[in-house]
C-alpha cells in the first residue's frame, strides 16, 4: 500500500492508499489545501484539527452546490428527453400540396412570335450596320 506526503495548509500529513489511487488523493488533498490556504488567508494561524474541520466543511459546501446543480440539470435533461421524444412520436405532417400555374398556348403562341419578330429586327439591324 502506497504512503504519501500531502501538504494541507502547510504541514506535511503522512497517509496511505489504494495502489494506483495516489492521483486522485493527491488531487484530493490539493483542493483540501486550497480550503486550508483560503482560511490560512484569512484568519491566519490556527490550530490543525480546526483548519482540517474548517476546509473540509468548505469543501463540503461546495460540493453540495455542486450536487444542486447536477440534480437541477438532470431535470431539465430530463424534460428536454421528453420533449424530444414527443417531437419524434408526432406523426409526419401531409404533405404541402403546391399548384403550379399553366401558361395557356395562346401565351407561349404570343412569345414565340415577339421573339421571331425581335430576331428578324436583330438581322435588319445588323445587315443595315454591315453596309
Amino acid at each position: 500500500m502506497p504512503e504519501l506526503t500531502i501538504q494541507i495548509g502547510g504541514r506535511g500529513f503522512d497517509v496511505s492508499c489504494q495502489e494506483g489511487e495516489e492521483v486522485f488523493l493527491q488531487s484530493a488533498a490539493k483542493m483540501l489545501d486550497d480550503e486550508a490556504q483560503v482560511l490560512s488567508d484569512q484568519i491566519g494561524r490556527m490550530p490543525e484539527s480546526r483548519m482540517l474541520l474548517m476546509a473540509g466543511l468548505m469543501l463540503a459546501d461546495k460540493v453540495a452546490g455542486t450536487d444542486d446543480k447536477i440534480k437541477s440539470l438532470e431535470a431539465k435533461l430530463t424534460a428536454v428527453e421528453a420533449e424530444l421524444q414527443s417531437l419524434r412520436n408526432m406523426p409526419q405532417p401531409e404533405p404541402e400540396r403546391i399548384e403550379v400555374a399553366v401558361v395557356p398556348p395562346s401565351v407561349t403562341d404570343t412569345l414565340a412570335e415577339l421573339a421571331a419578330r425581335a430576331e428578324a429586327l436583330a438581322s435588319v439591324i445588323e445587315e443595315s450596320s454591315a453596309t
